[in-house]
């Protein structure tokens, strides 16, 4: 690539280190280059080694991993051969990880400020008031509501969207040299991400900064990268600039990464369902629900997210729900899962209303009713082993106890197509992958009639999470499970969803089946959705960046012409 490279890994070897056997190389002989302002993207299915090459150039290594040769230089010197505190002041001054979980990496008890500037400010990189005002200009650039506000709250009052934005500001106050951005837009809206990728772009060029960028998303690379290194099990298959990659991919294993990327959302993706359980009764049905937080003197939320939301869920049918973070996606699934209870308006279950409050809803519609939280890391307990995490709702639910609750678990193990023996390993143990189908397995324990899937593949990685798709396709067939999916990859909807609701700003702006909503004449918040989504072609960002602004801002301003 080029000298005076801002890092530069050298035949490195990871290993993990088993009592009493051989070491197991984990990554094994990587070497590459990330030079000043300049963007590496890591790319590769779940398991490939991305993550833990990409924290190796903080000189870290996971619990049960150590380093086993190689070098890893950052602005010239070996992080691996550094002392402790020689490692962490370079950490704190020169590198920035922003990490795929914004959940788990924010303190829930302390202000998002606090946690935003603590690293410049330790590290006397800054002063506290000249870190509120660098915070506060990468809340204006990264499109956060309220930018001079937004940083007072608490992490639980902001949408997971924007909490991904947060990070990013986390990561960027402090102008480091190295920004290591792993899978940074995974949970975001399609328009929310085109700004964060913008944002990330004019500051790399700007300022300087190298990055490493590991993603699953090959259209994404192909906006925000300059040169691509191809991964499978820890080696490199191929490397080089991202035209070439893109356009020109040699090795096979880099063709069938091109040949999992999906489709532009339009009609007629999906399949033929052919619903053999389909029903005159509905398996779940919103009327007229307006829900929110906190309450006024009148008794109305203080703040609304939903605005006289109806919809109906099929028996054996999926609604996709999708709109940008903050819409009330996650909102209107909580309102019918009872955990926020609606102001007004009713939920159905098979025509018979809910009680609001989930506390008030008996055992019998709490079964039929089963929550797939999306970051699957903070929804499994980490000191659980599996086997008590899907037995728990087999007991509650089932009464099953001792050998057949076993018996039940390994027959929900194998229904997501992993191995019996995972149910003795603790969460730690397994990939992103592997969590989220223990996550649908514990769902699916109860026996439910309606799944709400609230991003149950937005971490996933391409192939993976096609393969979950496939696995939810199918036992909607075998089962009549119905599905309210929650999703911002428009991508997968238009090809699992049969009908689609688009929410914005709290309403129901768009809603028909997915044929429908997908063809053209569009609504004119569909159709800014749709242009959002990237195109596997480098240049696409800048090439459309103009056309979005003016859609965004005619729908903004209510003109739809």
């Amino acid at each position: 690539m080029t000298d005076n490279n801002t890092l530069e890994v050298r035949d490195l070897v990871i290993e993990a280190r088993p009592h009493g056997a051989a070491p197991i190389r984990i990554v094994k002989g990587v070497s590459f280059d990330v030079p000043p302002g300049k963007v590496v993207a890591l790319i590769g299915e779940s398991g490939s080694g991305k993550t833990t090459i990409s924290l190796a150039s903080l000189g870290y290594t996971k619990p049960g991993l150590h380093f086993g040769g190689g070098e890893v230089r950052l602005q010239g010197r070996d992080m691996v051969q550094l002392e402790p505190i020689e490692r962490l002041n370079m950490r704190g001054e020169n590198v920035a990880y922003l990490a795929q979980s914004a959940a788990a990496t924010f303190n829930p008890a302390l202000k998002i400020n606090e946690q935003v500037t603590e690293s410049a400010v330790v590290h006397g990189a800054t002063t506290q008031a000249q870190a509120d005002a660098r915070a506060r200009e990468l809340y204006g650039a990264l499109e956060l509501p309220e930018p001079d506000r937004i940083g007072s709250r608490y992490p639980h009052q902001v949408s997971g969207g924007q909490l991904q934005r947060l990070m990013a500001a986390m990561a960027l106050v402090t102008k480091p040299a190295l920004l290591v951005l792993d899978e940074p837009t995974t949970a975001l809206d399609v328009t929310t991400q085109i700004e964060v990728l913008k944002a990330f772009k004019k500051v790399i060029a700007e300022e300087g900064s190298a990055a490493i960028y590991v993603t699953h998303d090959l259209a994404v690379v192909a906006q925000i990268a300059d040169y691509i290194v191809v991964l499978y099990g820890g080696e490199i298959m191929e490397q080089g600039p991202v035209e070439q990659i893109i356009n020109e991919p040699k090795h096979i294993y880099t063709k069938r990464l091109m040949a999992a990327v999906r489709p532009s959302p339009v009609a007629g993706l999906g399949d033929n369902n052919e619903n053999v359980h389909a029903s005159d009764v509905p398996a779940l049905e919103v009327k007229n629900i307006t829900a929110g937080y906190g309450r006024a003197a009148d008794g109305t939320p203080a703040v609304k997210v939903l605005k006289d939301i109806s919809m109906t869920v099929g028996r054996g049918r999926v609604v996709g729900v999708i709109g940008e973070s903050g819409c009330g996606k996650s909102t209107l699934a909580r309102v019918m899962a009872g955990l926020l209870p609606a102001s007004q308006g009713e939920v159905l279950l098979g025509g018979t209303p809910l009680q609001p409050d989930l506390s008030d809803r008996s055992r019998a519609d709490l079964q039929k009713v089963q929550f797939i939280f999306q970051m699957a890391d903070t929804a499994l307990n980490p000191r659980q082993r599996i086997s008590n995490i899907i037995g728990r709702p087999l007991e509650f639910y089932h009464g099953l106890r001792g050998r057949k609750k076993r018996e039940r678990v390994y027959e929900l193990l194998s229904l997501v197509e992993l191995p019996t023996v995972f149910a003795d390993r603790f969460p730690a143990e397994l990939s992103g992958g592997q969590k989220q189908r223990v996550n649908l397995a514990r769902g699916l324990a109860a026996n439910p009639e309606v799944l709400l899937c609230d991003e149950v593949t937005s971490a996933l990685d391409t192939i993976v999470g096609a393969n979950v798709i496939e696995l939810l396709k199918r036992l909607r067939d075998e089962l009549g499970v119905s599905y309210v999916f929650i999703s911002h990859d428009l991508s997968t909807v238009a090809a699992f969803a049969d009908d689609l609701a688009v929410l914005y700003n709290g309403e129901l702006v768009d809603y028909g089946t997915v044929d429908e909503v997908l063809s053209p004449p569009f609504h004119p918040y569909t159709e800014l959705l749709i242009t959002s989504v990237p195109e596997l072609r480098v240049g696409w960002l800048d090439d459309t960046a103009e056309k979005q602004q003016a859609l965004a801002a005619n729908f903004k301003a209510g003109v739809y012409a």
